[in-house]
């Protein structure tokens, strides 16, 4: 079993960063795909981006392409996420998700998640 720990979210202005960490524990997290997913008030959890076991494969949604950049360090047992150019839509509780198999854009394939942190972007 994976228990997942989020941290770093917060307020912060338009056009500013910030950078997401998911502590994972077990020793054997390399073995799993990690991802972030969001969820705006209202709305239904979307994909962020996903990252595999050896950082071979990443893919990203659109909506953040070019300005979050989703990372590994599996020595630390820890998936990172940094945001930059922050935009208003992109105010959400931001969840990290793991799993064993291949990583996936799709939430139910992901069997660990974190208990989620809020990211505020104020315009």
């Amino acid at each position: 079993q994976v228990q997942l720990v989020e941290s770093g979210g917060g307020l912060v202005q338009a056009g500013g960063s910030l950078r997401l960490s998911c502590a994972a524990s077990g020793r054997t997290f390399n073995r799993y795909a990690g991802a972030w997913f969001r969820q705006a008030p209202g709305k239904a959890r979307e994909f962020v981006a996903a990252i595999s076991t050896s950082r071979g494969q990443i893919v990203y949604a659109d909506s953040v392409k070019g300005r979050f950049t989703i990372s590994r360090d599996n020595a630390k047992n820890t998936v990172y996420l940094q945001m930059n150019s922050l935009k208003s839509e992109d105010t959400a509780v931001y969840y990290c998700a793991a799993d064993e198999k291949t990583m996936s854009t799709y939430a139910p394939r992901y069997l660990y998640w974190g208990q989620g942190t809020q990211v505020t972007v104020s315009s």
